[in-house]
C-alpha cells in the first residue's frame, strides 16, 4: 500500500492520421481518415496510456492547457482532476474538442492508477461481469453490396457476433434494398440500422415500418440526436420489437439526463472518448442505470472494454470496423472476440493497452 500520493509529473499527447482501408461515409458525413489523438500521464515512474478518436488540436489543447492544471497534483485525485481540466476549458466551451482531450486524459489517470495499483482496470472499478457482447459496425453507405455482404457476414461466420450494424440515410431511395442485402447475408443474426440523424421524423416513421418488416430490431439516430421529441415520437409509434438508440453524442452528464428525462431512448449509447473519458462513462452509466434504461458502449472497443465489465445495466459494445483496425494495428492487448464476446486480460495492470508508437510514427501528424 502507498502511503504517498504519486504527484503528476508529466503529460503529454500526440495526435495520427491514420487512412481508412477504403472511403467510409453514412447518413451525414464522408472520410477517409480518422485522427487517433494518444495521450500519457506520468507519476511514480509509471505511465497510464489514454486516447480519443477526434481532432488534432485535441492534442495541442492536452499540451498547453490540460497539462499544466494538473501537474504536480495526486494522481489519484481522479475526480478532483476531472474537475480541474472541465474548470480549465470554460471559456473555450468544454463540449466538443476539449471534452474529447479530458476524455483521453481522465483515461490514461484511470490507467495511471490501476498500474500503480498493479491491478487490472476493471478489479479496481468492481467487476460486474467477466466478459462483453459485442455487435459488428460498419456496412458504411459508401460500400458496394460485396463489401456490404462479406463484411456483415463475416463478423457472424468468424466472430461469432450475434448482431451487426449497416449504415442508412445517405440515399434514402437504396436504403430497403442494402437493409435486404444486409439481411441475407448475416445468417439469423440480429439485424441494427443507424441513420446517424439523417432523416426527418415521418420519413424515419415509414422506414422504421419497412425495417421492421426484414426483422431490424434497433433504430440508431432515426432523427437527429438533438431532437429529442422526435426520438420520443419513434419509440411511442414506432414497431414494438424496435428499440429506438442515441447517446454517442453526449459530451456531458447532463446531456444523458436531459436525454433519459425525455424518454427518447430505449438503449442509451455513451462513449468514452467523449463523454469525459471513464469518470464520465461511469456518469452515464449510473444516469441510465437509475432510469432504468440499458447502456451500450459506442466505438472504440479495446479503450471500452474494463469499464463496460463495470458498468451496470451494460448491454453491449460497438465493435466498430475502423476503431478495430486501429487499435489492432497500434496496440498491444487490443482485445480479439471470442465467440462474440470480447473479455479483459486479468494478467496485466490497468487496462493493458500498450500503443505502438514505432508504428505509428508514419501517421503522425
Amino acid at each position: 500500500m502507498r502511503n504517498a500520493a504519486p504527484l503528476i509529473d508529466r503529460v503529454a499527447a500526440a495526435a495520427f492520421r491514420i487512412p481508412t482501408d477504403a472511403p467510409e461515409a453514412d447518413g451525414t458525413l464522408a472520410w477517409d481518415h480518422t485522427t487517433l489523438v494518444v495521450a500519457e500521464v506520468s507519476a511514480a515512474g509509471t505511465t497510464g496510456l489514454g486516447y480519443s478518436y477526434t481532432g488534432a488540436d485535441a492534442a495541442h489543447l492536452i499540451n498547453s492547457l490540460l497539462a499544466g492544471r494538473i501537474a504536480g497534483e495526486d494522481g489519484f485525485a481522479i475526480p478532483r482532476l476531472w474537475e480541474r481540466m472541465v474548470g480549465a476549458v470554460r471559456n473555450l466551451g468544454w463540449r466538443g474538442i476539449c471534452a474529447t482531450a479530458i476524455s483521453a486524459v481522465d483515461t490514461a489517470l484511470w490507467d495511471l492508477k490501476a498500474r500503480l495499483l498493479e491491478q487490472p482496470l476493471v478489479q479496481l472499478l468492481g467487476a460486474a461481469r467477466t466478459e462483453v457482447p459485442i455487435y459488428g459496425s460498419g456496412g458504411f453507405t459508401s460500400y458496394t453490396a460485396k463489401q456490404l455482404t462479406e463484411q456483415l457476414g463475416g463478423w457472424v461466420a468468424r466472430d461469432g457476433c450475434r448482431w451487426v450494424k449497416m449504415k442508412i440515410g445517405s440515399d434514402p431511395a437504396h436504403d430497403l434494398e442494402r437493409a435486404k442485402i444486409a439481411r441475407a447475408a448475416i445468417d439469423g443474426a440480429e439485424l441494427f440500422v443507424d441513420a446517424n440523424g439523417a432523416y426527418a421524423r415521418k420519413q424515419a416513421l415509414g422506414f422504421a415500418a419497412q425495417y421492421a418488416e426484414l426483422g431490424v430490431s434497433w433504430f440508431e439516430e432515426p432523427v437527429s440526436s438533438d431532437d429529442l421529441e422526435g426520438l420520443r415520437l419513434m419509440r411511442d409509434r414506432g414497431p414494438d420489437a424496435m428499440e429506438i438508440a442515441a447517446g454517442e453524442y453526449g459530451y456531458d452528464p447532463a446531456y444523458f439526463r436531459r436525454m433519459l428525462e425525455a424518454g427518447a431512448v430505449d438503449v442509451l449509447q455513451a462513449d468514452a472518448t467523449r463523454c469525459g473519458g471513464i469518470t464520465g462513462f461511469l456518469r452515464a452509466a449510473a444516469l441510465a442505470d437509475a432510469h432504468m434504461v440499458p447502456l451500450s458502449a459506442h466505438a472504440a472497443p479495446a479503450l471500452h472494454l474494463h469499464v463496460c465489465c463495470a458498468a451496470p445495466r451494460l448491454r453491449h459494445i460497438e465493435w466498430f470496423h475502423d476503431h478495430v483496425r486501429i487499435e489492432a494495428m497500434l496496440f498491444d492487448g487490443a482485445p480479439v472476440p471470442d465467440r462474440g464476446v470480447i473479455r479483459p486480460d486479468l494478467s496485466q495492470p490497468g487496462h493493458g493497452l500498450t500503443f505502438r508508437r514505432n508504428d505509428a510514427a508514419r501517421f503522425a501528424v
